[in-house]
């Protein structure tokens, strides 16, 4: 599964460990993430979110 980079504050979602703060389990595709998650860091929407290249 595919890593994704919020492109204001850099935190890493990974889509192994999850976000477990915001309740996504580990092994969530970031895909599947609900709409109205933000980036636990900073507070920015999904849509701020670029795929890393690996």
């Amino acid at each position: 599964m595919k890593k994704y980079r919020c492109t204001v504050c850099g935190w890493i979602y990974d889509p192994a460990i999850g976000d477990a703060d915001s309740g996504i389990a580990p092994n969530t595709p970031f895909e599947e993430i609900p709409d109205e998650w933000v980036c636990p860091l900073c507070g920015v929407g999904k849509e701020d979110f670029e795929p890393v290249e690996e």
